[in-house]
């Protein structure tokens, strides 16, 4: 939809603007020392790194012109979870229409962007490829600059872009693929003090809802039974709690409520015990989630003492149930809990366009020459744990 006026969407905007060019075209009789001090800075952003094809354009103004995103869901939904051949076939059958769309929402030609950024890492190698190879085409045919993206920063900075929060911040990334607790300190500055052991959090709900044959997507699905459930019917475990650090894991509380289910017979595995273990599954990753993220929470504060903020990203951070825990947990420690509004907590191309822009606006630019990366860590000099690590 184009028009005028703007619609408000959380503290930052999406913009249904009149083109750039015509805006441009206003500021003609202006000198050149006002126009380069008065410069919008756009970015188009391109994300393919699991099951979502994106692209989106963003300013420097802290506004989304365009956030076009394609979800794969019917594509892998008869596979209960994402298949790596379809989701780049996908990628490379809609990603063009789609970064047409979004430049023509955000009212855009290539020739007015200053940058070109996509997710270079990590994530499912074919969509990588598909996302870098379109961005470095574009970058190269409209001689702009190239910007390989971290999905990890992408979502590590979204809320810079929604609510302009301030470094350093405490960083909670929770997601199909990655459960981390890492330290902001600025753009490309993370300091890794807390990761999952075995799975992350978000495979954890992926997997106890197709136990539970609640279907695909698993977490929204989950979290929608649960709320019809008793949390208290199952005494499921919390792994590591009461523990020193701030790892998390995952895979005993599946195995629990995989013996749980097999304890029933068919016939007696009714909805109402489906909406209970999913309830009492949810509560144990909530305590789980707040008693590591406490033990963050006390490091963070106690090294940075000017830091106010936990911030809550990744596909999980959708969950309200998780969300109102944590908020418990940051008015108890007299912080403040932040995280993106929901349509940007999951994989969208507005966060790497974002993200982009945070280091192109640092002189920060890659080479076409570039290789995709499906393992990526924010901080590479975190300590490796067997089983642990950064997962596509």
């Amino acid at each position: 939809m184009r028009g005028s006026g703007v619609e408000s969407t959380g503290s930052f905007r999406y913009i249904i603007a009149k083109p750039i060019r015509e805006i441009k075209n206003g500021l003609s009789g202006l000198s050149p020392d006002l126009l380069k001090r008065i410069k919008i800075m756009i970015v188009l952003g391109i994300e393919t790194s699991c099951d979502e094809t994106a692209a989106a354009v963003v300013n420097d103004k802290r506004e989304i012109l365009a956030n076009r995103v394609l979800s794969q869901l019917d594509d892998h939904r008869p596979y209960g979870g994402v298949v790596p051949e379809i989701a780049a076939r996908a990628h490379l059958e809609h990603l063009d229409r789609l970064v047409a769309e979004a430049m023509d929402d955000a009212g855009v030609e290539f020739d007015d962007l200053d940058a070109v950024a996509c997710t270079g890492g990590p994530g499912l190698i074919g969509g990588v490829m598909v996302g870098t190879m379109t961005a470095k085409a574009i970058a190269f045919a409209a001689q702009k600059p190239f910007l390989a993206v971290n999905h990890l920063e992408g979502h590590a900075l979204t809320v810079r872009l929604t609510d302009d929060v301030p470094f350093p911040y405490l960083l909670l990334l929770v997601s199909g693929g990655h459960c981390q607790v890492l330290i902001v300190e600025g753009v490309g500055k993370y300091k890794r003090i807390g990761t999952t052991i075995d799975d992350a959090v978000g495979e954890a709900f992926d997997k106890t809802a197709k136990m539970l044959g609640l279907g695909y997507p698993g977490g929204p699905a989950l979290e929608k039974v649960a709320a019809k459930g008793d949390p208290n019917r199952f005494g499921l475990p919390r792994p590591l709690r009461g523990r020193p650090g701030c790892d998390f894991s995952f895979s005993g509380l599946k195995t629990a409520v995989r013996t749980y289910m097999d304890g029933f017979p068919v016939e007696q595995q009714t909805e109402e015990v489906k909406a209970d273990l999913a309830a009492s599954f949810q509560r144990a990753v909530g305590d789980t989630l707040i008693d590591r993220a406490r033990n963050a929470v006390f490091e963070f504060m106690r090294d940075y003492p000017e830091g106010k903020t936990l911030v809550l990203a990744g596909g999980v951070a959708a969950n309200k149930y998780l969300r109102g825990r944590l908020v418990e947990l940051t008015d108890q420690a007299g912080m403040q809990l932040v995280a993106p509004p929901l349509e940007l907590c999951t994989d969208n191309a507005a966060m790497i366009a974002w993200a982009g822009l945070e280091r192109f606006r640092l002189g920060e630019r890659d080479d076409l020459d570039f290789k995709p990366r499906p393992r990526w860590p924010l901080d590479p000099e975190a300590p490796k744990r067997p089983g642990a690590g950064v997962k596509a």
